[in-house]
Formats: structure tokens, sequence, C-alpha cells
């Protein structure tokens, strides 16, 4: 069989992304099989008139999207038999585990009551629309304009046009990375990110590049400098405290990036989950930049569970695409549970239950702080989570090995890793995803972990 090899006269600018698509096309029509060796870089280089750094970062967007695998000393190979990436929590609750891996809020049978009372309400008063229509534009107009409320209690105005129901954040990440991300464009993110992240960029098409963090968040230089290299489409931004390393953004930071944005004209995506939680936090930054920016909002992390509505604030450029993605990927967004949405946002309910919410997690990080005093953590006062970068020299997969065989379960750092650069071991641990007194007694088990020795379980056969 002749060896596939890529045309020269195909090659556009910028190079290496021009290159990496040309591959992955082969990859895709089977011209390259799995397992097939690509050419070593000078030699690929060499063969297209390229410099070898070129060649090596057309390679780094395919290692990226899974298409290829580095192998030091041996070169570089087709994967096209992919690893479906397994989440960092556990996807249920088994026995006796302490559960601090998933991302949830503090729930009581208060919340249980609320939800009960909202559906007995619903019962009653549920619009014909709601329960009948097919068309999300006889249900949602008055859904939108409670969102554009919502939107405005956070600082943020928003038109009602612009605003997109959808189940959840998940979705809106989706449908908004789809809106400003085609096939073959990049998006940066920062170096620790959103768990679904890369998984999404391979299933859609778009490379993920993760940029260097501080404890401002996002590094604008490092943004500037991938700006200028050429092909970021967009920046992904977590920028209050919903980012694994719980970071509260400046407004200065915030302002940075927004600049940079404008200069190269980047979409800017903001999950911004958690942003009504966070007493202290600066404008959103859709509000700095609403003419570029695409800002994500559910009620799931902050109220309770089972509300998953949220939404996906849009600017004039992306509206339609917006509406267009979100019909074709989920149709409309559940009308009952926007129902029950749109009446607590009018009623207060559900700012009622964020102050609760805000209240109930400084409690819940003073616990931590005291069961974890002395070690080196971080976490915001009113957070959902802390992230422990372990002890130089200690492994991260055996560290959650360990906690695991105490029956306490903790997410890995390196499910939020974006970037392949230099890696300091680290766990997210959940401060609202069980009781209190498990919770003590979790990170008790982790506090005691630390002060011993690493040690690799052993498995009988």
């Amino acid at each position: 069989m002749t060896m596939w090899n890529p045309d020269p006269a195909q090659v556009r600018r910028p190079a290496y992304l021009s290159l990496a698509e040309q591959i992955a096309r082969a990859i895709a029509d089977g011209r390259l099989a799995n397992g097939a060796r690509l050419p070593p870089h000078r030699k690929m280089a060499d063969g297209l008139g390229l410099s070898v750094q070129t060649v090596s970062r057309a390679y780094e967007q395919l290692i990226r999207r899974g298409l290829v695998t580095g192998e030091v000393g041996r070169g570089s190979f087709v994967r096209t038999m992919r690893r479906e990436p397994e989440p960092p929590y556990l996807p249920e609750r088994l026995g006796e585990v302490i559960d601090l891996s998933i991302l949830k809020p503090v729930c009581e049978p208060m919340h249980h009551d609320r939800l009960k009372e909202a559906l007995t309400w619903l019962g009653q008063d549920l619009p014909a629309s709601s329960a009948l229509s097919f068309r999300p534009n006889m249900v949602f107009p008055r859904h939108r304009t409670a969102g554009a409320e919502w939107l405005r209690s956070l600082g943020l105005e928003a038109s009602a046009q612009n605003i997109t129901p959808t189940n959840g954040a998940t979705s809106a990440m989706t449908v908004a990375l789809m809106s400003v991300a085609p096939p073959g464009a990049t998006v940066a993110t920062e170096a620790v990110g959103h768990h679904t992240l890369l998984p999404l960029a391979r299933y859609l098409g778009f490379t993920l590049e993760g940029l260097p963090i501080d404890a401002d968040g996002l590094i604008p230089e490092a943004l500037a400098d991938a700006c200028g290299r050429g092909g970021i489409r967009a920046v992904f931004l977590q920028p209050s405290v919903i980012n694994p390393t719980a970071t509260l953004m400046s407004q200065t930071r915030r302002e940075a990036i927004v600049e940079i944005a404008r200069r190269h004209d980047l979409a800017i995506i903001e999950n911004d989950v958690l942003g009504p939680l966070i007493a202290d936090r600066p404008p959103p930054v859709a509000a700095l930049a609403p003419e570029r920016t695409l800002h994500v909002t559910s009620f799931t992390k902050i109220t309770v569970p089972g509300l998953r509505i949220g939404y996906l604030s849009a600017p004039d450029r992306y509206a339609a695409a917006v509406a267009n993605r979100h019909l074709v990927s989920n149709w409309m967004a559940t009308p009952m549970v926007a129902e029950i949405a749109s009446k607590w946002v009018r009623d207060g309910t559900a700012m009622e239950l964020v102050d609760w919410q805000r209240a109930a997690l400084r409690t819940r990080q003073k616990a931590a702080a005291e069961m974890l005093a002395g070690l080196s953590y971080l976490a915001h006062p009113e957070g959902l989570h802390l992230w422990l970068e372990l002890p130089e020299g200690r492994s991260e997969e055996s560290f959650v090995a360990q906690a695991r065989l105490h029956n306490v379960a903790i997410a890995p750092g390196a499910s939020f890793r974006i970037t392949q650069d230099a890696w300091r071991p680290a766990v997210r641990i959940s401060v609202g995803s069980t009781t209190e007194g498990e919770l003590r007694a979790g990170l008790g088990v982790i506090a005691q972990l630390l002060q011993g020795e690493d040690e690799h379980l052993l498995l009988a056969i």
C-alpha cells in the first residue's frame, strides 16, 4: 500500500492548522489507518517546505484532538481507536462511600419540599402551551423575559430575544461552542479547565489550546501570544470560582482579557454558573464585552439539582447561530421545568435559595479549613469545592486510589488538565455533595493520608 503524504499545494495559513486538518481528513476517510506511523517531524517539514516547529505544532494539535499519539523515541502514530474519557466523579453513589468527587450544592429536606410545592403549583396552573406545543416560539417568550430579569439581578443586561433557555449549563456550553468554533477552529481556555471540554473538542472537531494560569486566572499575555500565532477563534472562560482551582478573576484581569478579545476579534464563552453565589464578584465578562460574549448560567448548582434549566445569552452577531444549533441539538429546553424556573425568578424563590446556599457553603468551607488546618489548598469561602495540590513526589493516581480504599471518593486533578505542560498532581474535593458530618469524616481521612508515605496499591489476583 502506498504511504499517504500531505499535499503541499493545500497548505494554507496558518500552516500548522492546515496541515493538521489534512492529516485529520486522511484519518477520517481511511487513507491513514489506525496505528500508521506519521513521518518524523523533520522529514515531514522538508517534504512540505515548512519549519520543524510548524510540523510539531500540527502534530500537537492532532494529539490534543485524540487522533494521534506521540511516543518518545518511537514517533507519532495514528490513533483512531479512541478510549472514551472517564468522568472525574462517581457516576452513582456506591454503598458507604463518602462522595466528595461530584460538584453538587448543599441540599436539605427543605429543597425537596420546595420542589414538591412547585410541582403541585405546576399541576394546577400548567399553561397549555407548555404541555402541548412543539414550537419553541409558542412556549418560551415569557421564559426568556424571566431570564432577562434573572440576568439583570446578576448585573448583566441582555435582550430577552437573545436569551435561549437550555437544559442546564452543559447544553448551553455545547451550543455556544458549536456556534463560535466550526470544525478546524481553535478555542483557547485555561490550562486547568472544564473536564468536558476535551471530549467536546474531539466530538465537535475543534482544537483546544490550554493556556497558562496564575492566582488570578487565565494570563492575558499567554492569550495574546496564542492569538499572535494565529488560528484562535474563541476563548472559553470560567472566571467566577467554577474553575477547578476555585479562582475568582479580578475585574482588572477580566478587562485585560476583553481588550485582547476585541483586538483579535475573539468570541468569549463565559461559564458563570456559580456567579450568583459569589457576593464579591466583579461584573460578568459579558457585562464588559456584551458584543462578543456568550454567557452561560443555570440553576442546578445554586438552587436545587433537579431544576435542570439555564440561560444562554448571546450577542446579536451569534444569536441566529445559537438558535439554530440549539434547535438541531436539543430542539428546546423542557417547558415544564422552565415554568418552575420562571416562577421562582419572579416570586423571589430562586434568589432566596441562592442566599441560603451561599450561607451553607460558608459553613462548609469553614469546616474544611478546620479539618485541613496546616495544609495548603485553594478555595473560595462561597465555593462548591477546594483544590488540593499534593506534596512533591506524591502520585495523584495512587492518592485517589488510597482515598477510595478508605471509602472516600475524590476527583483526580488530571481530569481537568487541558495542556500537556508541566503538571503538579492535585485533587478536587467537593464540599457540598454530602452531609457536614460526612464531609468532616472524609476530609479527616484525606488529611491523615497526606501525613503518611505514598503507597501504591497491590492487587491480589
